[in-house]
């Protein structure tokens, strides 16, 4: 058997305008056996709140679904919505809402065994197609944990016009991030031995160009939105064809989880993060860094660390501690001396 008759794919992948209008007509087309199961929506108070009109159409759609909101986005939490899934017996779990809500559902549905369609409210970051979760454990710590991919995914345009553009911003910096991942990988791979999977890795570059050299500019243009989706969800794919995050996540994710797990009060987002540790990635990597920031420019995503409130110090202890966060992890941290004078340059030209 080939390493490639082992992933699993979404059976549905929509990118329309209005699509959460008819989720029930989209979904049964390609899963006719889930008519009339039993089903759960998993979203947020804020969420309901704003949108309870299409929360309420799309679960009497499902035959009346409960709605259960999360709080704290934690592994507790999503077992507890697991545990909830199979004693009622439910085998649908429908996920409505940003990365938080839709990994907390995406779990829980994996451990209750459910079908589980993904319905993303904005574009932040490529978890809405990941094979992972990412839950709270103890304070702030969080863990990645292996699930499964979505068995649909349904991303309507309109709604995403309506998100706030930082967060689609957030999704143009986590799709960026793939220029350094992968580069990562290799070296990876060239270290451990293994071979790096050709088609996944093409997958992930091809996430990176399409939004790199992309002719539509505007954050709200509904093409524009159409090609970031589709970004963020084949970045979820290579995930899954690889067997791991590697394709998506190198030294510029260590960045990221070093700023959340240490520094929690500094408060910037992981789309945000991933494209401020890109940078610093890519000058470690001796690689070209200047159509990544030309295109972070572009989109209006600040590379200047300052304005997260991380001065020269703080960036160069975040890079000291970044390795460690994942120490199984071989990227290019593992063979760069950061040495204080290279990275206060780096700093430097991020702050320009």
């Amino acid at each position: 058997m080939n390493q490639h008759s082992r992933f699993n794919l979404p059976l549905c992948l929509v990118v329309e305008e209005d699509v959460f209008g008819n989720v029930d007509e989209a979904v049964q087309r390609y899963l006719p056996e889930i008519r009339g199961q039993k089903a759960l929506i998993i979203t947020e108070k804020f969420l309901h709140d704003l949108y309870g009109d299409i929360v309420e159409e799309i679960g009497n759609d499902f035959g009346g679904a409960e709605v259960l909101e999360v709080v704290n986005a934690d592994f507790d939490e999503a077992v507890g919505m697991a545990k909830k899934i199979c004693i009622d017996n439910i085998k649908v779990v429908i996920g409505f809402g940003g990365g938080r809500v839709l990994d907390v559902a995406k779990y829980a549905a994996f451990i209750g065994k459910a079908v589980y369609i993904c319905l993303p409210t904005n574009l932040s970051n490529d978890s809405l197609a990941s094979p992972f979760s990412v839950l709270g454990t103890v304070g702030s710590n969080r863990k990645t944990l292996a699930c499964k991919i979505p068995t649909a995914i349904l991303v309507d345009t309109t709604m995403i016009q309506k998100a706030p553009v930082t967060q689609t911003i957030g999704g143009i910096g986590d799709t960026i991030a793939k220029y350094t991942a992968v580069y990562d990988w290799s070296l990876a791979a060239e270290a451990e031995g293994k071979p790096v999977d050709d088609f996944a890795y093409s997958i992930a570059w091809m996430c990176y160009d399409s939004v790199a050299h992309c002719d539509e500019k505007s954050l709200t243009s509904k093409n524009f939105l159409r090609i970031l989706a589709r970004a963020l969800v084949m970045g979820g794919l290579a995930m899954e064809i690889a067997g791991s995050s590697r394709p998506c996540s190198g030294s510029e994710h260590l960045f990221c989880h070093a700023l959340e797990e240490y520094y929690p009060q500094i408060k910037i987002s992981h789309g945000y993060a991933v494209a401020l540790g890109s940078v610093g990635a890519a000058n470690f990597q001796g690689r070209d860094d200047r159509k990544m920031i030309e295109v972070c420019k572009t989109y209006g995503l600040d590379l200047n660390p300052a304005t997260y409130g991380i001065d020269k110090d703080l960036f160069a202890e975040i890079w000291s501690r970044a390795a460690s966060t994942r120490p199984d992890r071989v990227t290019i941290l593992n063979k760069t001396d950061l040495n204080r004078k290279w990275l206060d340059e780096i700093y430097d030209r991020m702050a320009e």
